[in-house]
């Protein structure tokens, strides 16, 4: 697994009064270190009051803007997404790790593709690298996008998002959602099957769509989802990515009183440790001081993905792998706890 490297700050542009976008200074050297295809994220890892911090964020920039910038919303009473929005100047030192993730959209293809994106409040990082990329990248490429928030003020990139749709107004189509502020030429609510049926069946009832991204709470994706195939999408077209989960933990149907052996592969080193059941793989790898990757820490990302070889584990929540990846042995390591006397855990092999 590729290092954190230490990068400093090049911009730091205020978007609303509770979110920044942080712009990396990617030296010549590490420029393809940092490449990225639209949906990815990167992680930063710093130290705040002597305890290490790593928290994901996606790419908002374009994958041939040259820029490696993020979008940082402060979270009441969180750590470093306060410290992002109050404290960070340009020229600090932050560790990052390159890009990663599985929420993509690969562009230039030349076929005349139409995206649509429902995205709510932060939500949008991704989904704007995406838009970027398709409206610089795949000539005949169009944009739907759905974007829902509290207020005009309160909407990241708000400015940026109708100076694209001006430039662009053939390709880049956007229905804004205000739930707390009524708007001309915007609609008033949340994102809901009226939503979701008003695109399909409404505006852009004569629109062939290749594929739909989902990036919000975990409440939205499911009622877009559900609404979208019962609209006769078919689930291989719709993508997305969580920004918040729900807290509910899946109840565990497993005694996880034991212990188990592990065996645990990452970087081609491999360890051995006795762990206890009711801890998670992932922390059972950082109590051993093993540098397993990781960042959400909350099932949300998909950085801590792994696979089981030998032996089972349960995982408390899911919301990223699909059932065949389950069947190919693959698990999220902050939520999977083992259930058999040994288990051999492969970060490598992924």
């Amino acid at each position: 697994m590729p290092d954190f490297h230490k990068l400093s700050i090049q911009h730091i542009t205020r978007e609303t009064s509770q979110a920044v976008s942080i712009t990396f200074d990617v030296p010549s050297a590490l420029k393809e270190t940092y490449t990225f295809i639209p949906g990815q994220y990167i992680t930063i890892k710093t130290e705040i009051k002597g305890t290490e911090v790593r928290r994901a964020y996606s790419i908002c920039s374009s994958s041939k803007s040259g820029e490696l910038k993020v979008a940082v919303k402060e979270i009441k009473d969180g750590t470093f997404s306060v410290i992002a929005n109050n404290e960070l100047k340009v020229g600090d030192i932050l560790e990052v790790h390159p890009p990663e993730g599985q929420f993509l959209l690969n562009t230039g293809t030349s076929a005349g593709n139409t995206y649509t994106a429902f995205a709510a409040g932060s939500g949008i990082t991704p989904i704007m690298s995406m838009i970027k990329s398709v409206l610089e990248e795949e000539t005949n490429g169009r944009f739907v996008l759905v974007y829902g928030n509290k207020t005009p003020e309160d909407t990241i990139f708000h400015k940026e998002l109708l100076e694209l749709q001006t430039a662009y107004p053939n390709r880049l189509f956007i229905e804004f959602i205000y739930s707390r502020s009524q708007q001309e030429q915007a609609h008033f609510g949340r994102i809901e099957k009226s939503t979701v049926n008003y695109v399909l069946k409404n505006k852009f009832k004569d629109t062939t769509f290749n594929a739909f991204y989902l990036c919000g709470p975990e409440e939205m994706i499911n009622t877009v989802t559900h609404i979208l195939q019962e609209n006769g999408v078919d689930k291989n077209q719709i993508h997305f990515e969580l920004f918040t989960s729900s807290s509910e933990e899946t109840e565990i149907d497993a005694d996880l009183e034991g212990k188990t052996s592990v065996t645990l592969i990452v970087d081609d080193e491999e360890f051995n440790f006795i762990m206890d059941q009711k801890k998670t793989l992932l922390d059972a790898a950082l109590i051993e001081d093993i540098d397993a990757p990781y960042s959400c820490q909350g099932g949300v990302c998909s950085s801590c993905i792994c696979r089981i070889s030998e032996g089972e584990a349960i995982m408390e929540k899911n919301s990223i792998l699909t059932d065949g990846e389950i069947a190919e042995g693959l698990v999220l390591a902050c939520q999977a706890h083992p259930t058999s006397g040994s288990i051999k855990v492969d970060f490598d092999d992924v």
